[in-house]
């Protein structure tokens, strides 16, 4: 990577960070459109717990990594809510980036890169493997006659 492209990188990185460490405690509580959808003909009271009617939220089961260190938007032993959720933001900030960047850094080209970035001004353009861009001179010919 390019020293230039750096500063855009952690720039990035950090507002990320500030997105999931603080704004993401300002998010809706109220459920989502699949949540609501599960809900559809049940009646639910204010802490969202169904008491009655059938619908299919009653099937749902607790999920298998629920007792996870960041199951809920939270981390478990944190007792402060506003912390443990900006916490869990930010580990999963960092650990998407962390494994995004061993990705991109495994796939990287590696070894010296063939010819400039810029081009030279006094060489004739080429292409891939070396071949010029422009046909030769014998060629320009053929492919004049063929067009008429």
């Amino acid at each position: 990577m390019s020293k230039r492209s750096w500063p855009f990188v952690l720039g990035g990185l950090l507002v990320a960070l500030l997105l999931a460490g603080v704004v993401s405690n300002y998010a809706s509580a109220h459920p989502d459109g699949l949540d609501s959808s599960l809900l559809k003909g049940c009646t639910v009271n204010a802490d969202d717990e169904i008491t009655g009617g059938t619908c299919p939220a009653q099937q749902a089961k607790e999920h298998e990594l629920a007792d996870s260190p960041l199951a809920d938007y939270g981390v478990r032993g944190v007792g402060n809510g506003f912390l443990s959720t900006g916490l869990s933001g930010v580990l999963g900030v960092l650990l998407t980036f962390a494994v995004g960047g061993g990705l991109f850094w495994l796939t990287r080209r590696r070894g010296p890169t063939t010819g400039s970035a810029t081009g030279s001004a006094t060489g004739p353009a080429t292409g891939p493997a070396g071949s010029r861009s422009e046909p030769a001179a014998d060629e320009r010919p053929a492919r004049a006659a063929g067009t008429r």
